[in-house]
């Protein structure tokens, strides 16, 4: 008998009992017993009618059917083919990536074909033009890893975007068309070992002009796939005149040393590093001429943090599905988890949660149209969704148990990973005070 069955028997008859009144039947009796047995284990019911047998939901995020009534049919077509991506060739190897703290290379040519699917020919075009688009990209992605939502933030939507947005013609001409093939990687540095938060007046790397040659002497912390980018914007402080500029340093610059951060618990098939710039000589083509102070990287880190909400969306979305996925299947005390009152208010906390956060979303989408008060309502979106995301994370890593740490049901790697989208694009404090700010006129910075 099947010991979950058995488990529900006991509870409901005296199993001394019935054995001794089995004992006791003729094998008659015994015959009959058994055909209706066997006729309940079929689905067939004493009177020949069908007994329900149980079988669960797909998982479904989306609970309000808010993309449905929101996106046009291109939108809806978009994110198909990245969400197929990720769920059929992602989602059965990530894990190994992500333990062994190792970049998924064999995963990008199906990324970046998934990608022209979505977006078109000029798929990273598309990304630095359409920010909607982007950020349902952005949305579907981490759903099921956060890691290769990174990898692609950074080349297109930091390194690529810089080059496309205050890049010259003939640095669109070099390198947006690798970057867009994936022929080459980029990376973006601007977050430095001893400034983060305090970077738009704290920035130490520096950038000396002499004739037509810039040299850049700083250090450089976590910046994205710099172990393997053919190029990294990396951003520096003029000597002569205090403002902010960006270069493009080249792999293999003499002076420019790259080593991985090791010790990650988050996002770790992500390669971030320390940079060190030891007299990196670079030339005025190097330099992206439409970059003029720290104003324009403040207006590309909006687009970014804006990105880092949709990440989160998408993270709280995939945590629901598949935690749902696992209380369905997960037997105790004879019956599916999902079906104790204490396991289903924690589905609904995390479903809530979901629902919120697709409608903050898709209410900022509507807002790219005034750029100038971005900033803040970026900001007010990163608070919210990545809060909302670790509180999910969280009620998702309980009702898995012991289960919740291991890899293997994905819910823990997400768990993890939620750390790390907690801390970058602005810590949460910085956040707070940059709505803070933008809704009382009065800044709390100092």
């Amino acid at each position: 008998m099947d010991p979950a069955r058995l488990a529900r028997l006991a509870q409901k008859t005296d199993l001394s009992a019935l054995l001794d009144r089995l004992e006791a039947m003729t094998n008659d009796e015994l015959a009959e017993l058994l055909g209706a047995d066997e006729a309940g284990a079929s689905g067939d019911g004493a009177d020949g009618a069908d007994v329900p047998v149980y079988q669960p939901p797909a998982p479904d995020a989306d609970f309000y059917r808010l993309f449905d009534r929101a996106l046009t049919a291109e939108q809806q077509d978009a994110r198909r083919p990245i969400r197929r991506f990720m769920t059929e060739d992602v989602a059965p190897v990530i894990n190994d990536y992500w333990e062994r703290a190792e970049m998924p290379f064999e995963l990008v040519p199906g990324l970046r074909d998934a990608l022209r699917q979505s977006l078109g020919d000029q798929p990273a075009r598309t990304y630095c033009t359409d920010p909607f688009l982007a950020g349902l990209v952005a949305m579907e992605i981490p759903r099921v890893d956060p890691s290769i939502g990174t990898f692609l933030g950074v080349t297109w939507g930091l390194c690529l975007y810089s080059i496309w947005q205050f890049g010259s013609d003939a640095q669109k001409e070099k390198w947006i068309g690798p970057l867009e093939r994936f022929e080459a990687f980029g990376s973006w540095a601007l977050t430095e070992p001893e400034h983060g938060s305090d970077a738009a007046l704290g920035l130490a790397t520096t950038a000396t002009r002499d004739g037509d040659t810039w040299t850049l002497d700083g250090a450089k912390k976590w910046s994205g796939n710099a172990t393997f980018a053919d190029v990294t914007v990396v951003w520096a402080r003029d000597t002569a005149d205090g403002q902010v500029k960006g270069f493009l340093v080249e792999k293999d610059t003499p002076g420019f040393e790259v080593t991985k951060l090791e010790g990650k618990i988050a996002k770790r098939a992500v390669q971030n590093v320390d940079i060190v710039l030891d007299g990196v000589q670079v030339t005025e083509a190097d330099r992206l001429p439409g970059v003029r102070s720290f104003k324009d990287v403040a207006g590309q880190l909006a687009i970014a943090r804006a990105g880092v909400a949709w990440e989160a969306c998408g993270m709280a979305m995939g945590l629901y599905e598949q935690t749902l996925d696992y209380c369905t299947r997960r037997m105790q005390f004879g019956k599916p988890i999902a079906g104790f009152q204490l396991v289903q208010e924690g589905l609904v906390r995390m479903l809530g949660n979901v629902v919120a956060l697709q409608a903050m979303m898709l209410g900022l989408a509507g807002c790219y149209d005034e750029p100038r008060r971005l900033h803040e309502r970026a900001s007010l979106a990163k608070v919210f969704c990545v809060d909302k995301m670790r509180e999910t994370a969280s009620i998702g890593r309980g009702l898995l148990g012991g289960n919740g740490i291991l890899l293997e049901h994905g819910v823990a790697r997400l768990f993890a990973d939620a750390e790390a989208v907690y801390s970058y694009e602005g810590s949460r404090e910085m956040n707070v005070l940059i709505t803070g700010r933008a809704v009382t006129g009065l800044s709390a910075f100092v």
